[in-house]
């Protein structure tokens, strides 16, 4: 059993997924902090500063007037925390597009090494080994 695991973990496939897994971890964090960061604030300054992380609704309980959400939840109140959830999916939109441009750039990169490599097949080498060969004969035979 135990050969049986150590065949498992060194097929090239598991060892390609757990680099895939640890390179996707340290990319997570890249475009979160481009999103948080960066982005957001763009966007903030673009729409008069809307923050609508602390939009939500009583559904049950006493909140104080103008509680933010983390006060609301400290209430013990039952809330709909809808402008999480539309902060939610804004992230999401602004970190998909980043990851399609990203795909999109690398994508044409490795398009354009496949086209130089084709270009590079398709030039004439010279003549063949037997070619050569064939034509040595040829000039001996004279």
């Amino acid at each position: 059993m135990i050969n049986e695991f150590k065949d498992f973990i060194a097929k090239g496939n598991v060892m390609d997924m757990a680099v895939g897994i640890i390179i996707g971890a340290a990319f997570t964090a890249i475009v979160t902090s481009l999103v948080g960061d960066l982005i957001n604030p763009i966007i903030g300054l673009v729409s008069g500063g809307i923050d609508f992380t602390n939009k939500y609704a009583v559904l049950a309980g006493e909140v104080p007037a103008g509680a933010s959400l983390d006060a609301a939840r400290e209430a013990g109140a039952s809330i709909f925390a809808y402008g999480s959830f539309i902060m939610a999916i804004i992230n999401f939109l602004i970190i998909a597009f980043v990851v399609f441009m990203l795909v999109k750039t690398v994508n044409r990169a490795k398009d354009a090494a496949a086209n130089e490599e084709e270009a590079a097949a398709e030039e004439p080498k010279g003549p063949t080994q037997e070619e050569l060969l064939a034509d040595i004969l040829a000039a001996l035979k004279k």
